[in-house]
């Protein structure tokens, strides 16, 4: 008898959000693909199942335009963590978050985890122009523009000023602002700061272009859903996989019996 194909269960949601073209569907093809895609702007939604260690753990990339924004508070039901994008050279992408997206998190956990991520560092920030290989180790620049040839088959294009080293876009966007933010979250959630966790550990800036600071953005939130995961699974006692064959046995049966 041929083995049985199974499904696996997600233990825990994790949500992106925020304004089209921050780099958010860009920062989840980094994380879970290993480089840099160029991409269409996102249509409703699109779901990523990732498996650490023994955890499953589904990541929903969500559309930022206008005309699917209702469609944000169904992504985020029941999310333990959500990622408020925005792009560190567009202060409009930042204010935005508060203005639009900050109540399509109402559906989330109650312990829902917040983290605020600048995207783009690489065009206000020198070092995060350098390329970081999966180990968060600093490649050269050339290997890194060679590699990523050989991963999209396509010679690396000519570097634009805003690519090239030591050419920099002004930052609009400085920490103290998403700190700020952060702080206003909290607020908004009811819940007191010094219970909440730090400011300085949920705000990032990342490049999505070359994996600055990528991992450790996904790598923090997963450890800090971790005991979501535990106590759900304590709660339902349920396996972390759906069996197919079942499912269309159950299917077969009631298409027998007529019900519909």
């Amino acid at each position: 008898m041929p083995e049985v194909s199974k499904m696996k269960r997600p233990d825990v949601k994790v949500v992106l959000l925020g304004d089209m073209n921050v780099g958010k569907t860009s920062l989840l093809h980094r994380y879970m693909e290993r480089k840099f895609k160029e991409t269409v702007s996102t249509v409703g939604g699109a779901f990523f199942l990732k498996q650490w260690g023994p955890y499953n753990i589904s990541i929903w990339d969500t559309a930022g335009r206008e005309q699917f924004h209702g469609l944000g508070s169904m992504y985020c039901r029941g999310a333990a963590a959500v990622i408020l994008t925005y792009d560190v050279t567009n202060w409009q992408s930042l204010a935005e978050l508060e203005e639009r997206f900050l109540s399509l998190t109402d559906t989330a956990n109650h312990d829902c985890i917040y983290a605020l991520v600048g995207n783009k560092a690489d065009l206000t920030d020198s070092k995060a122009q350098l390329c970081h290989d999966s180990d968060g180790l600093v490649k050269d620049r050339t290997e890194c523009n060679q590699e990523c040839e050989v991963l999209s088959g396509c010679p690396t294009p000519p570097a634009s000023p805003t690519s090239l080293p030591g050419v920099m876009l002004r930052k609009q966007v400085i920490n103290e602002d998403a700190v700020a933010l952060y702080g206003r979250i909290l607020r908004y959630k009811g819940l007191e700061e010094k219970n909440s966790l730090p400011a300085e550990k949920m705000c990032f800036e990342t490049s999505a272009k070359t994996g600055y600071n990528v991992d450790t953005l996904f790598e923090t939130l997963f450890d800090l859903v971790l005991p979501s995961i535990l106590r759900k699974r304590q709660e339902n006692q349920e396996s972390p996989t759906v069996d197919l064959e079942e499912c269309r046995m159950v299917g077969s049966k009631k298409g027998r019996s007529g019900c519909c």
